[in-house]
């Protein structure tokens, strides 16, 4: 007969094996107290979390909390799915009321970083970070909260870097693949980004936002958007360049050549408009055959 803890066990393995749906499952098949104590109900809202049901994460983190009572991990899950949900007030006073019975938890701190990083207070979540930096350096949390804060602040160089420092650390972690593909994205290296995107779907298949990242890094990575890549990677910059080129042509008396300079940008704004829903389009139907 297989105990509680064997159960457990089994849970906690699928979990750590990114299989949240089978997790769930065993999960339903406990009864007694086996279903409802504190242990359940952290694996419970840690299998939902992983499959985004933030709806579901806080009903049952509630229902975890008034069964038995103050607890840090389910007040922080609670935190987490507030916040997904927009309720930022509600969310940092559960992530408040989970440091007040774990303060040196450095997922906690994570959170409530990521919690101030979202609503622009770059400071405190960098206070927040160090904290949590300190007690763990090489925790996934403390490396994706870098990476958003740094984003955050607009330092692209510092979020790269820190992309390719959480992926170094933790080469087959799904999260730390994904925020490279989106760094390699923002850098205009789509055929990278593409790859690490791939490697997170490969790593966690059930998750819909690193498929959907997957997808359309595909699509950005096909030959037809090749000559795209310059847009991809300088932005408004490269639009700047093309009007600055044409209006200094124009002032050096050098007209064909500046009308030429004109119209093949045009062709290039108007191949950017109309290839990727064109790719797409072809992308998706060899992707769904």
């Amino acid at each position: 007969m297989t105990t509680p803890a064997q159960e457990y066990a089994r849970v906690v393995a699928l979990l750590e094996t990114n299989r949240p749906e089978q997790a769930l499952a065993e999960l339903g098949r406990l009864g007694g107290a086996a279903a409802t104590n504190r242990l359940a109900y952290r694996l419970r809202v840690a299998a939902l979390s992983e499959l985004d049901r933030w709806d579901e994460v806080a009903e049952t983190a509630r229902r975890g909390l008034a069964e038995v009572g103050p607890d840090a991990e389910l007040l922080g899950r609670l935190g987490r799915a507030l916040r997904e949900q927009g309720a930022l007030a509600p969310a940092e006073q559960a992530l408040l009321d989970a440091l007040a019975l774990e303060p040196q938890d450095p997922w906690l701190l994570c959170q409530y970083a990521d919690l101030c990083t979202s609503v622009g207070q770059t400071e405190k979540a960098g206070r927040l970070l160090d904290r949590a930096a300190a007690l763990a350096p090489d925790e996934p949390a403390v490396h994706a909260t870098r990476v958003k804060l740094a984003y955050a602040r607009g330092d692209d160089r510092e979020a790269e870097r820190a992309a390719r420092e959480f992926l170094g650390q933790h080469p087959d972690h799904p999260a730390a693949l994904a925020m490279h593909g989106s760094m390699a994205v923002t850098a205009g290296r789509v055929g990278e980004a593409h790859r690490s995107f791939g490697r997170a779907v490969a790593h966690d298949p059930g998750d819909a936002d690193y498929a959907e990242a997957a997808w359309e890094a595909r699509v950005y990575a096909h030959p037809l958007l090749l000559p795209l890549r310059p847009l991809y990677r300088l932005g408004i910059r490269l639009w700047l360049i093309a009007a600055a080129s044409i209006a200094v042509l124009n002032l050096a008396g050098l007209q064909i050549a500046a009308f030429v300079v004109a119209v093949t940008w045009l062709l290039y704004c108007v191949w950017s408009w109309i290839a990727p829903p064109l790719v797409r389009r072809l992308v998706r139907g060899r992707w769904r055959a």
